[in-house]
């Protein structure tokens, strides 16, 4: 009788479990389902819709949010603050920089069609890609509720606008952390920006298109609207720098880190939407340009508008543009409360993008890899809404942990995967993957190695954190060495140099298999292939010889022609 009950719990269990499964491709063996699904197979022609235009408004749309605006404010501000136009420099060095690692990281996802996870797997191995894809995943969803929470605080100043008796609102909170008006605020912003997360990426393009018409020019609305306040341009504009010397330079070079630590989960998280692309240079030229130009515009318009600030209001310059909106409705008539309440929206659209681009659809896809039988990048959408809205996000930016400094400074740790990646793909490969062997567990796969994991990625990985661990130490408020401190400065390009400079040694003196001895990128055979085993047994009967052989394609061009010839994508 036991043995019966037991065997109806497991039915009903396995009824319900295949139940919530998602669709998956037939004849897929259980570790098979392990690693893919119709959200990590390569995007198939009829969902390639990113043209160049879609990239623009994209980065235009992403360009313009708080953070950004904020930027310059810790380069001009403190005792060793830099002149205006200096970081301004600053930010179009950086940005500029961070465009050419996000067209590197791009093209491999707008090549191959391929996500971040899939990416991952040639240089950390099958199972070795969870723990970067992991680590992303959950950094994605805390950072979710942080930009919710900010997003909420754009919801209090358009609620302040209609109803101006929405800033007195009963608290019935017990803690100090937060009042019921801006849970309230937050709680709606979260809640409207669910349906945001139902769309397929291919057709989420849609949103950036209308944010990048609507935000720009509600940024520059605020602009203008700051400047004819002020009647000039303010006082930052003509004070210089108080930094002078090896301060000065090392003001900018910080300047310049920190506009690529902002823009480091952009960098390896690019291939999640550049797999969209019509065709690779489709995510080229459009990022290259639009990156520094838009997040320097942003930049110089919150530069002005600070500045302006401080003759309107007199004392320092108002840094946070929430902050000075709320300056705006004291005593405001009703065209004004409607200009804050356009300006509060538009920022309140401008978080929701940035988002949906730099949280939502990472931890969708990094999820969909940690469990893609029953995952997709919907379903992790959602759960990284929930995460980031039971994370309670305002004790954690209320207390004073230096949680935000860690935040940031973590970011730069991305510097590693990042690393490995590009090394492996531009200068071990030189541009070769063999598709479907990403989608196997087979030992026999190249990007299997040791038992699924990398020891050579992982090696690299972790060579290119601990050039950066002692600084990073000092960064979240321990005393370390000044020479720790100074190779924290350029924590990015350490971390990455080191890291993909250790992976090319190892690679050198360990070879791995699947590599190319000459610039061979055959992404453009991919239509729809199936990577169940049996398919195609050609394709895996010429993959294993040049497996055997330690290459590949390595010293045997024929080879890579018959494996084209044959079908081989």
């Amino acid at each position: 009788m036991a043995s019966a009950v037991e065997k109806l719990k497991r039915s009903k269990v396995r009824y319900y479990a295949d139940k919530l499964a998602v669709p998956a491709e037939p004849g897929l063996s259980n570790a098979q389902l392990m690693l893919t699904n119709h959200d990590l197979k390569p995007v198939e022609p009829e969902r390639r819709q990113w043209g160049p235009w879609n990239f623009v408004g994209f980065w235009i749309a992403d360009s313009f949010n708080i953070n950004t605006w904020m930027i310059s404010s810790s380069m001009i501000s403190g005792d060793n603050g830099i002149s205006w136009w200096q970081s301004w420099l600053c930010v179009w060095i950086g940005y500029t920089i961070s465009a050419f690692f996000i067209c590197a990281t791009g093209r491999i996802g707008a090549t191959y069609h391929i996500s971040f996870p899939v990416v991952c797997r040639a240089s950390f191995g099958t199972w070795g890609s969870l723990w970067p894809v992991f680590n992303r995943a959950a950094m994605a969803c805390i950072w979710y509720g942080v930009q919710a929470w900010i997003g909420g605080q754009c919801v209090t100043l358009m609620l302040r606008s209609i109803w101006s008796a929405y800033n007195d609102l009963p608290n019935s909170f017990p803690s100090q952390s937060t009042e019921t008006k801006e849970y309230v605020s937050f709680f709606l912003f979260w809640f409207f920006s669910l349906p945001a997360i139902w769309f397929p990426v291919h057709k989420i393009r849609h949103l950036f298109t209308v944010k990048a018409y609507f935000v720009p020019a509600a940024g520059l609305a605020f602009f203008i609207w700051a400047i004819l306040k002020a009647h000039g341009l303010g006082p930052i504009v003509h004070q210089g720098g108080k930094a002078t010397g090896s301060a000065l330079g090392w003001a900018m070079v910080k300047g310049i880190m920190s506009s690529i630590a902002n823009f480091a989960t952009l960098i390896v998280n690019d291939p999640d939407f550049a797999r969209f692309a019509k065709k690779p240079k489709d995510a080229l030229w459009s990022q290259f340009f639009t990156i520094p130009i838009g997040f320097a515009v942003t930049s110089f318009i919150g530069i002005i508008v600070s500045s302006s600030s401080a003759v309107i209001y007199g004392g320092t310059p108002v840094w946070n543009p929430l902050d000075l909106l709320g300056r705006f409705l004291e005593g405001a008539n009703s065209g004004e409360r409607f200009g804050v309440f356009i300006i509060s929206a538009a920022f309140a659209l401008a978080q929701l993008g940035t988002n949906i681009a730099a949280n939502s659809v990472s931890a969708g896809t990094d999820m969909t890899a940690l469990l893609p039988r029953y995952l997709n990048i919907r379903r992790g959408g959602y759960i990284c809404a929930t995460v980031g809205l039971v994370m309670c996000p305002w004790n954690l930016l209320s207390s004073s942990n230096n949680f935000t400094t860690y935040l940031s400074a973590y970011s730069v740790f991305l510097s590693s995967i990042a690393g490995v990646m590009i090394c492996d793909y531009y200068v071990v490969r030189k541009g070769y993957f063999q598709i479907r062997d990403l989608y196997s567990a087979r030992k026999s796969s190249p990007y299997y190695y040791t038992s699924g994991f990398s020891w050579r990625g992982y090696t690299a990985y972790i060579c290119g954190i601990l050039i950066n661990i002692v600084g990073f130490v000092g960064a979240i408020g321990r005393k370390v060495p000044a020479g720790a401190t100074y190779l924290y400065n350029l924590n990015f390009f350490c971390g990455f140099l080191v890291a993909s400079g250790t992976y090319y040694l190892l690679c050198r003196f360990f070879p791995i298999p699947a590599c190319s001895d000459v610039w061979m990128e055959v992404g453009d055979e991919i239509r729809n292939p199936s990577v169940a085993y049996g398919a195609d047994e050609d394709v895996d009967r010429v993959s294993s010889e040049g497996s055997s052989k330690g290459y590949g394609v390595k010293g045997d061009e024929e080879a890579g022609v018959r494996e084209r010839k044959m079908g081989n994508f």
